[in-house]
């Protein structure tokens, strides 16, 4: 079983790394983790626009954040896995709504492991929601986690 788990760092996806690193998956298993890193963009004018340097800055910062979700997440994987399931990694460089699902056509896998914020109403309206995108338009299943609350 190919088992894709897509992680932006937050305690969302996070609650989805511990639901996979939790799950007995059948021998033959592999998990594939991903983050996207959705590189800024802000149109430019020929006046007013900002350095180069500033835009240079900011991919920076999506790249580092990225490097250190995946690294973390792998490393807790690695750490919890009561099996030997083969664990790797890719960080993709676009949006993530459609970057999610590609990945899953292009490796093949049976399984899409997604972290759910939880918006509602204008919140959602506003930042939309990937794994409701990722649902919509998968090739296969999709496992939805939501991080637990506090009552």
């Amino acid at each position: 079983m190919k088992i894709l788990l897509a992680v932006d760092g937050s305690k969302c996806s996070d609650a989805a790394m511990a639901e996979v690193a939790r799950q007995p998956w059948p021998a033959g298993s592999e998990i594939r983790v991903i983050t996207v890193a959705e590189m800024p963009f802000f149109p430019s004018t020929e006046f007013g626009s900002l350095p180069q340097q500033y835009y240079d800055e900011l991919e920076g910062v999506a790249r580092e954040k990225a490097q250190a979700t995946i690294r973390r997440t792998v490393d807790h994987l690695k750490r919890d896995q009561v099996t030997s399931v083969p664990v790797d990694s890719k960080i993709i460089y676009e949006s993530p709504r459609e970057a999610i699902v590609d990945e899953a056509v292009e490796w093949g896998a049976d399984l899409i492991v997604v972290g759910s914020h939880g918006y509602r109403g204008y919140k959602r309206f506003l930042l939309g929601s990937v794994s409701s995108a990722v649902v919509a338009h998968a090739p296969c299943s999709v496992m939805v986690v939501r991080e637990a609350r506090l009552k």
